[in-house]
């Protein structure tokens, strides 16, 4: 067998994470060593149960049916000494095993391109759901690959406002590459993969979503990032999970400053506070991370006149049909016919206030 399918096989074998793994490799000097190590030797490095749930599992996994299974599903793995495994996840102390991989993986250059995390609350505001749909934007139009975690809330509008202006995104899961979770986030699933982005885990295929999974999910999201921005969130939510695994590994930690009235401005508020770079532009990260970059020509969005006018008017902040009317000088029953539209076309939305927002 070649080296990547005893990569494959650990990956499986969810019992042996990432620090245990290393541990193995590093004692028996070589991965091939290690896979073939009997009990009595494995049982120099672990427990005794652990090294006997091993035996059995390797005993009936067979790696090359495996990996043809997998390719078959249109899904790659990548080992943590391919060529093309990320520098930025070898580097972490806790590397994954492996990652697995749907979409276009060849568009990704993970030596030259610049990542850039985005994550917050699975229930934001119209404030947040504003912000993360422009700041996400324009992260996207300076060339930067975004990176969440398709969850509901500000992970799948950060992904999804990104591919909007053809930008380049990488969902993180917390399950399988082939479990689509939340399901509500089927159709952004398909978008991703087919649209020269990625739907990237550690996990094999067929694993199911468990909540310890999530938090190993994270960590991953702050690896693969040169920073991460968090965008709301209350003081014990995930996004804090996040933005303390960037700050161990070393990366940029960027925050949205929120209405203290409100309990999601609690996570970017204290971290701001505990010396977190606050941002209210794109430009904010860009000169912190001294990036050498310029803005790309923003791609069209398919709008005639009057809907790229509402569409630049929204992206400033939500307003009312009245308010539009006035600003714009487009005649109510005109204004709604073009509302309803852009509705239709999934460029705008009107939110519980009545007010209209980019999607």
């Amino acid at each position: 067998m070649n080296n990547d399918l005893y990569y494959l096989t650990f990956s499986h074998f969810l019992a042996i994470g990432p620090v245990k793994f290393n541990k193995l490799k590093d004692y028996f000097g070589s991965i091939k060593n290690a896979y073939e190590a009997n009990k009595r030797e494995l049982e120099k490095v672990f427990v005794t149960n652990l090294a006997q749930k091993y035996c059995d599992f390797r005993s009936h996994f067979d790696p090359m049916k495996k990996y043809e299974e997998i390719k078959r599903k249109g899904i790659c793995f990548i080992s943590q000494e391919h060529a093309r495994f990320p520098p930025q996840l070898r580097q972490m102390s806790d590397p994954p095993i492996g990652i697995y991989v749907k979409g276009d993986y060849q568009k990704f250059d993970f030596e030259k391109d610049i990542l850039i995390a985005v994550v917050g609350t699975r229930k934001p505001t119209s404030y947040g759901q504003q912000i993360a749909k422009k700041l996400t934007s324009d992260l996207a139009v300076f060339g930067i690959v975004t990176v969440s975690g398709m969850a509901m809330g500000v992970d799948g509008l950060v992904h999804q406002a990104t591919l909007d202006v053809q930008g380049k995104t990488i969902a993180v899961l917390g399950c399988g590459v082939d479990i689509i979770y939340p399901s509500i986030h089927r159709v952004l699933y398909s978008e991703i993969i087919n649209d020269k982005s990625i739907v990237l885990s550690e996990f094999p295929p067929g694993q199911q979503v468990q909540p310890a999974l999530f938090i190993q999910r994270n960590r991953i999201i702050s690896g693969l990032s040169k920073g991460v921005l968090v965008i709301e969130g209350m003081r014990d939510s995930g996004t804090l999970i996040t933005a303390r695994f960037a700050a161990e590994q070393g990366k940029e930690v960027f925050a949205v400053p929120s209405p203290i009235t409100s309990p999601l401005s609690e996570a970017p508020n204290l971290l701001i506070k505990q010396g977190a770079k606050l941002v209210t532009s794109v430009e904010d990260i860009i000169d912190e991370l001294e990036l050498k970059i310029e803005k790309q020509q923003e791609p069209s969005m398919k709008l005639d006149g009057k809907e790229k006018e509402i569409y630049e008017t929204l992206k400033k902040e939500p307003k009312s049909a009245d308010d539009l009317e006035m600003e714009l000088h487009i005649p109510i029953h005109e204004l709604s016919q073009i509302l309803s539209v852009m509705e239709i076309k999934g460029k705008l939305e009107k939110t519980n206030d009545g007010t209209y927002q980019i999607r």
